[in-house]
């Protein structure tokens, strides 16, 4: 009998392994794909490094600084600010803490008053202001309605805080609790957003690669679970004093129908391969316009040159939900959105690829980190949703998870 099994390789299922392991308990780790990383992958097509969506990592997540070696990821960080499209120009809004000498432009861009602007510095503060826990037990609204509180003009929440905040949370309306609002802002005023110099799958790698060899099972398919025992679609079992359901929350709710099912976020996004970048920093662009397809664009090689082959650009352009428009359609409809931004050498872009990915990021409301508990007798779930919709909350559910069964056991 196995002393634990684990479902699911992605940061949840992978942390829970690595923290059973340094507490001294065997484990296994039994994965459907074909690699680790769950929803964090990165797949290489004609050399460039694409990540199943636009995701960026944020280097405050308290977990991930406990189990991630950061030099050895090799981050490469996005510039302290974006760029925000509206009136058909391109303005700058940077991190005045972080970029003193765009200060002044930050100050000129028509995307808010200057009373605007001072908000950001007092959201920061409440952001920072005591611990994640009490964060986390604050009273709780949308992020839409908690900007408006806070005394944000319309012209700002619709110009720069909707398209990077629902961009973040792949959620237009801001109807995200409050609580990820401050915590996100929070992660961003204490730490920075990157990219792994060799995609996002690195992340998980990493975490696979401080595992006691043949922790891990690929192309394991669990069929179903039962107490104390693991049956897989090839017919094998696997029998265990403790399982860990660390897929998912889709895949959970298949296997344990007790499960409630988690209502989900929608994201697209759509590669291009380009001769030259059109922007000249790893900078983030957002649509202040509040039309079109495109909510967010980056060039992923301004970030991580080694996302795109040398004397290319890799340019992936984000649009939130999933639009019922069939993928040369969509392409044509981002292309020519585009053109307006950049001029005529969008037309010389070549798509490499689209990702949709209906289930993006799990939703919760209200939102309170969910303490481990046994969804039967020998079974725990892991992942996210039971956190946060964030690597941190993925990270940080397997980490809970281990050190309560470490604790029970």
């Amino acid at each position: 009998m196995n002393e634990i099994v684990i479902i699911g390789a992605g940061l949840a299922g992978l942390t829970c392994a690595r923290r059973l392991q340094a507490g001294g308990v065997s484990c296994v780790v039994l994965e459907a794909g074909d690699a680790v990383g769950g929803r964090v992958r990165t797949d290489i097509v004609e050399g460039f490094r694409l990540d199943r969506g636009f995701q960026v990592f944020l280097t405050a997540y308290p977990t991930a600084r406990a189990w991630l070696d950061y030099g050895q990821l090799q981050l490469r960080p996005f510039a302290a600010g974006s760029r925000v499209r509206c009136d058909g120009v391109m303005h700058e809004v940077s991190d005045p803490w972080r970029e003193p000498r765009a200060w002044w432009a930050t100050l000129r861009a028509p995307v808010g008053s200057l009373a605007d602007k001072v908000r950001i510095a007092t959201l920061r503060r409440a952001a920072r202001r005591g611990t994640l826990a009490e964060l986390w037990a604050r009273p709780e609204t949308t992020a839409l309605a908690a900007l408006r509180a806070h005394g944000f003009s319309e012209r700002m929440i619709e110009r720069f805080l909707r398209p990077w905040f629902g961009g973040i949370f792949l959620d237009q309306e801001l109807e995200t609790s409050s609580r990820m609002l401050e915590f996100v802002f929070r992660m961003f005023a204490e730490g920075h957003a990157a990219l792994p110099a060799a995609g996002m799958q690195a992340i998980p790698e990493q975490l696979a690669a401080g595992l006691s060899a043949g922790t891990v099972r690929l192309g394991a398919r669990v069929k179903r679970v039962e107490t104390g025992a693991i049956f897989l679609e090839s017919g094998e079992h696997f029998t265990a004093r403790q399982i860990v359901v660390a897929t998912e929350n889709a895949g959970a709710e298949a296997l344990l129908p007790e499960v409630a099912a988690p209502r989900w976020r929608a994201t697209t996004t759509i590669y291009f391969a380009a001769g030259q970048s059109p922007l000249s920093a790893p900078m983030l662009v957002l649509n202040g316009e509040g039309r079109g397809y495109v909510n967010n664009l980056v060039v992923l090689s301004e970030v991580a040159p080694r996302y795109a082959p040398a004397g290319q650009a890799l340019v992936a352009v984000s649009v939130l939900g999933d639009p019922a428009l069939v993928e040369r359609a969509l392409v044509e409809r981002v292309r020519e959105e585009l053109r307006a931004w950049f001029g005529a050498k969008v037309a010389d872009w070549r798509w490499l690829r689209s990702y949709r990915l209906p289930r993006a990021l799990p939703a919760r409301m209200p939102l309170a980190p969910l303490a481990p508990v046994e969804v039967r007798p020998g079974v725990w779930i892991a992942g996210d949703g039971r956190i946060s919709a964030s690597i941190e909350g993925a990270m940080k559910s397997g980490e809970a998870v281990a050190e309560e069964i470490l604790r029970v056991r």
